[in-house]
């Protein structure tokens, strides 16, 4: 399946107006010394720290044996990087390889970014979950890129707490609605969680859990599907909690909120695997306190579950050396040295299965030191990743959320409305770019 390159992505137009800084200088050409003889050499540009010293185990080993380095350039990251990127593409001066965070694939690919390396890494999808695959090949034949981290979503919750007020941990969406209500009659002054309307990722993440697919490619068009009876499912639910009070109606990642994980007002998270460092700094008193269990279900008995954040490793249609840049991008994220320098040095959670459990993930982290099985029961949550269906425009509907979502939150109203603005803003997008639109 081809996608069809559009005169403008909503990426590209900012880039339009961006200046690309360093971009046309001869020693970060990102061509990888396609002028020069010898060994070749590639440039990757990415912004998980740590990233330089993983790419120096790979130079000094297989790299040397291969003769293929690869130098990484610190950038920024989520719309600066894909402005960037794509600012440097049409300038025919992007590097070699690039980290791409899974909601940009579309974008990069739709603006002929990207390469098609499944010749030299499609043997790698036994490493990884189906649904994150999925994420990589965009539902074609083609592989864009190989899955690096990933976020599968959890019920993170007080256990003091809980155990304080006689709760059960909800196993189905139904009991954690019935959970924000007793804690409600049993301390009016606490919330079990809050709706944040600024987490655009989460609540993709929850509609991705319940079946939702968002935009779906077909030959020249895009399907739109953001207000489908799955996410509206999800929409309908969170709404009803924050118009009747059950829950908090409170943006994250403010003071208020680090207070209320810290004091116990607020004593439960639907976050993913990467919440114990958010919770560190957050909450610091609470350590110790927190377990984590699975996402509650639609129906009992399911192990799905949904994303929230992830990156992946791209080669660019620029690089004189592709072969070179994807066997180095294979390498990256399937290599068990290269893995666990991952997750030392980048403090990421590896996409790969094997990497998951083990090894450096062999102990838990140590605001979870009460919880041995941290990650290994994280690892068997993570298999139900359901498929992520992103476009070409995922910012303009995680901005139209967060205007819209967060006016209903504020006001406690109903969040169909919100729902049907994000889906028209999306569509319309779409439109205005020239892509072909079926809804």
């Amino acid at each position: 399946m081809k996608y069809r390159i559009a005169a403008a992505s909503a990426a590209a137009s900012l880039a339009a107006t961006a200046l690309l800084t360093g971009c046309g200088s001869s020693d970060d050409d990102g061509s990888g010394g396609r002028a020069a003889a010898g060994p070749v050499s590639l440039t990757y540009w990415a912004w998980a720290p740590g990233l330089d010293k993983v790419a120096d185990i790979w130079n000094e080993g297989e790299g040397k044996k291969a003769g293929i380095r690869v130098t990484v350039k610190k950038q920024a990251s989520g719309d600066d990087l894909v402005t960037k990127i794509i600012t440097a593409a049409k300038a025919h001066k992007a590097p070699d390889l690039v980290q791409a965070e899974y909601q940009a694939l579309p974008t990069l690919v739709s603006n002929d970014v990207l390469a098609d390396i499944s010749k030299v890494a499609g043997d790698a999808e036994k490493e990884f979950a189906a649904g994150v695959w999925q994420q990589t090949t965009l539902g074609s034949d083609a592989l864009y890129a190989l899955p690096q981290d990933s976020g599968p979503l959890m019920f993170y919750y007080r256990q003091d707490l809980f155990e304080k007020y006689g709760l059960s941990v909800p196993a189905t969406w139904d009991e954690f609605a019935e959970t924000a209500r007793a804690l409600k009659k049993k301390a009016p002054d606490k919330d079990l969680t809050t709706f944040s309307s600024n987490d655009s990722g989460l609540f993709a993440g929850l509609a991705q859990q319940a079946g939702a697919r968002w935009w779906t490619p077909s030959g020249d068009t895009w399907k739109v599907a953001i207000d489908d009876p799955a996410t509206r499912k999800v929409a309908d639910f969170w709404g009803k909690l924050v118009e009747e009070g059950a829950i908090d109606n409170q943006p994250m990642y403010t003071p208020a909120w680090n207070k209320a994980l810290n004091t116990g007002k607020q004593i439960a998270w639907v976050s993913a695997v990467w919440a114990p460092g958010t919770l560190t700094t957050a909450a610091p008193d609470t350590a110790g306190k927190w377990a984590m269990a699975p996402l509650p279900q639609w129906k009992a008995g399911q192990n799905a579950t949904g994303s929230w954040g992830g990156s992946s490793t791209a080669v660019t249609n620029d690089s004189a050396h592709p072969e070179a840049a994807a066997t180095f991008a294979k390498w990256l994220n399937t290599d068990p040295a290269a893995l666990a320098a991952l997750v030392k040095e980048s403090g990421i959670y590896p996409a790969a299965t094997a990497a998951q459990t083990g090894g450096a993930l062999a102990k838990p982290p140590a605001y979870f030191s009460n919880q041995p099985d941290f990650y290994t029961t994280a690892a068997e949550i993570a298999k139900g990743t359901a498929p992520a269906a992103w476009g070409p425009n995922v910012n303009v509907a995680y901005s139209s959320f967060k205007d819209n979502f967060a006016a209903a939150a504020k006001d406690r109203a109903p969040f169909g409305p919100a729902l049907a603005e994000m889906q028209e803003a999306t569509v319309a997008d779409l439109k205005k770019q020239g892509f072909g639109v079926s809804e």
